[in-house]
């Protein structure tokens, strides 16, 4: 099957021919993505204004925090593909088992064919634990997840973000300024005494989607992170030791779980930032059990219900499987939800052949499609359309940052400060004692 790199590239073309032509051509939700990420880089540091360049997040805004990416030596710019293939090759080569390449699902095929593990944000974190002798973990994804192999790795291993500008609109969405706000609300709206069962007025829940910064201001409140995969099992912990929750930053995975736990709608009112009350009113927080944040993936929000029609109109018997970070509705709509890793394991558990209609990010979704050809899947949505900052991190950086290591420099290093971590750690290990 063709790549996602590939075909965003022939559609280009195809866009050109059809103005010529006038020929139907298919779509991508930006031609920006066919140029090399180091464009952005460029165009960023005239404007002076971080973005998250094209793709699913082109148009949420940027924090100024944003981290910025250097401009990439020309030679990498200008190498084929080939030779960045060969030049990454043969730098792992050199450097064995001292460097541990980490992909996750969502990039590039280019990028995850050199990767050593490939999976979600937390299981990389985990995999690049079972490579104690590696000097260097080198996390092909974004900001958030090489803060958390940092976090998690030892002290001497130096984690690498092979683009900087590799972030994450959705943890941007929370800051730990905003966070601490709505905190001193909520704590002077519910006092800190716990109730008769021992339970604490609110406790916070950070999806691993989000800033060490928030994961150690859960650390530091009695709260714990969570991953879609165990989403329920942690607000059943934070259920025990707490009469409400503080959810962020997306709001559609806190909304989905807690639903289907059997929290009422009502009950799970939305925090918006710099709004008194996060838009809301004291009466309707106290009747709250889950404070939902106004955060959200610009991947997951392009899927809705139209698209399962659609699907289902096409192809009878069609299978929906969908990712929790989709809205409510979308979630309503189909067959079954989950994490990545749980529309992975039930495509490979399907004994016979079967239509799957898919509602997650478009590089997996294609993937999969090719490691099983028994089946049909495809992505309901049908604008090609990859998360903009993974789609940031290619081979061009790729072989920059390993070649680096081969020379003895260390690039686009990732560190967390000890008095973050800490407490961040804290969280992490309460979501691994959490288990489903």
């Amino acid at each position: 099957m063709t790549s996602v790199a590939t075909a965003i590239n022939l559609i280009t073309r195809a866009d050109a021919e059809r103005l010529s032509k006038e020929a139907p051509a298919a779509s991508t939700c930006s031609s920006d993505l066919a140029k090399g990420p180091w464009e952005f880089d460029a165009a960023e540091a005239l404007r002076g204004l971080p973005a998250y360049g094209p793709g699913a997040s082109s148009a949420d805004v940027a924090p100024a925090s944003t981290p910025r990416q250097g401009q990439l030596p020309q030679e990498y710019k200008d190498a084929s593909d080939d030779e960045l293939r060969a030049r990454i090759h043969a730098a792992k080569q050199t450097l064995g088992d001292r460097v541990v390449v980490l992909g996750h699902f969502y990039q590039r095929d280019e990028v995850v064919e050199h990767a050593d593990f490939v999976g979600d944000s937390f299981q990389l974190a985990n995999a690049a634990l079972t490579r104690p002798d590696a000097e260097a973990i080198v996390f092909c994804g974004v900001h958030f997840m090489a803060e958390t192999a940092d976090i998690l790795s030892r002290e001497d291993q130096a984690v690498i973000l092979p683009n900087l500008a590799a972030g994450c609109s959705m943890a941007d969405m929370a800051d730990i300024d905003s966070v601490q706000q709505c905190w001193d609300q909520l704590e002077e709206l519910f006092g800190t005494e716990p109730d008769a069962e021992g339970r604490v007025p609110v406790i916070p829940v950070t999806y691993m989607n989000s800033s060490a910064a928030l994961k150690g201001f859960c650390g530091e409140h009695g709260g714990i992170v969570c991953t879609s995969s165990n989403a329920a099992t942690v607000l059943e912990w934070a259920f025990e030791r707490a009469q409400r929750v503080l959810f962020f930053p997306d709001q559609h995975l806190g909304r989905n779980t807690a639903k289907a736990m059997g929290v009422p709608l009502e009950q799970m009112p939305m925090w918006s930032p710099r709004k008194p009350w996060g838009g809301t009113d004291p009466e309707t927080l106290r009747d709250s059990r889950v404070i939902l944040w106004h955060g959200f993936c610009s991947v997951h929000r392009r899927f809705n219900v139209a698209q399962i029609d659609k699907a289902r109109a096409e192809y009878p018997g069609v299978r929906v499987i969908v990712h929790p970070e989709c809205p409510m509705e979308v979630v309503d709509a189909a067959d079954e939800y989950g994490s990545t890793d749980y529309i992975r394991k039930a495509i490979a558990a399907a004994t016979v052949p079967t239509v799957f209609a898919i509602g997650t990010e478009v590089n997996l979704v294609n993937r999969l499609a090719a490691e099983y050809p028994q089946h049909t899947i495809f992505c309901l949505d049908p604008v090609i359309c990859p998360c903009s900052t993974m789609y940031r991190i290619h081979p061009g950086y790729l072989a920059w940052v390993l070649e680096g290591l081969v020379e003895g420099e260390v690039r686009n290093r990732i560190e967390v400060a000890a008095d973050v971590a800490e407490p961040a750690r804290v969280a992490l290990e309460r979501m691994l004692a959490a288990r489903p």
